[in-house]
């Protein structure tokens, strides 16, 4: 949902602007999903972009273990921090979404697509909220998370740089049509297999085929999450993004 949290509860660093960053990238993932080296012809931006918008278009859930790097302009420093991301996306309501995190401190950010909750064990409190109140507060459009979003009519979109990494996989530069405090430009690495997949059956075969994202915001700020042992469609049942508070956990309400 590059998840935008810095990973700390400093106070220079409030929780419900951590959790705004945080569903920046989640409403911006959810709406950008939507060729093997040497075996095909480089795709065109086009075919690239497809790949996701069709791709989103048969997601139906997604869980991966992620890997974030949250690099903070005002701080000069970089933290690291990795954990599991849990999607679901139902055909008639909002998206679902949940971040696990491991390291560098436990906590977990759920929404069942009405209610966020954002729980840290070792301060014994969930902080809870309205979704729909808090995405009208930072500006983002719901849009995104209701799975509504296209690329092609929220973003003008590139190739970034030359177009590939060094493994050949696409790299995609995307700016918003709507100017948004928490998201100046997104990033997004393309599988080349699913690219190549979309060539070859004329229709999207991965219906996850990021395998990183960066995002930058205006401040400077700069967070690159990377995907692995993605697993797509298996069916996350909806109580997974339900968020029981544990005893003696103190709830406070936004």
């Amino acid at each position: 949902m590059t998840v935008l949290c810095t990973l700390t509860t400093h106070p220079a660093h409030p929780v419900l602007h951590t959790v705004r960053r945080l569903l920046c990238f989640t409403l911006a993932l959810l709406g950008a999903i939507c060729l093997t080296a040497g075996t095909a012809a480089a795709a065109e931006l086009d075919d690239v972009v497809a790949t996701l918008e069709q791709g989103y278009a048969i997601l139906e859930d997604v869980q991966a273990s992620f890997v974030q790097r949250a690099a903070i302009a005002s701080l000069k420093r970089e933290e690291k921090g990795w954990g599991e991301m849990f999607i679901k996306r139902p055909r008639k309501a909002a998206a679902m979404f949940r971040f696990d995190y491991v390291k560098p401190q436990k906590q977990q950010i759920i929404s069942n697509g009405k209610t966020l909750w954002f729980f840290i064990p070792d301060n014994k409190q969930v902080m809870v909220t309205n979704l729909n109140g808090l995405m009208e507060n930072s500006g983002v459009s719901m849009n995104y998370l209701t799975g509504l979003g296209h690329v092609t009519r929220d973003f003008s979109i590139s190739f970034a740089g030359d177009g590939k990494d060094s493994k050949g996989n696409y790299v995609l530069q995307l700016t918003p049509k709507k100017k948004s405090r928490l998201l100046a430009r997104l990033q997004l690495t393309i599988k080349a297999e699913a690219v190549e997949g979309f060539l070859r059956e004329g229709k999207a075969v991965d219906p996850f085929p990021v395998l990183s994202s960066v995002i930058r915001d205006q401040s400077g700020n700069r967070t690159t999450m990377e995907f692995s042992k993605t697993r797509v469609n298996k069916g996350l049942s909806s109580a997974l993004f339900q968020f029981q508070v544990p005893p003696g956990i103190d709830i406070i309400k936004q």
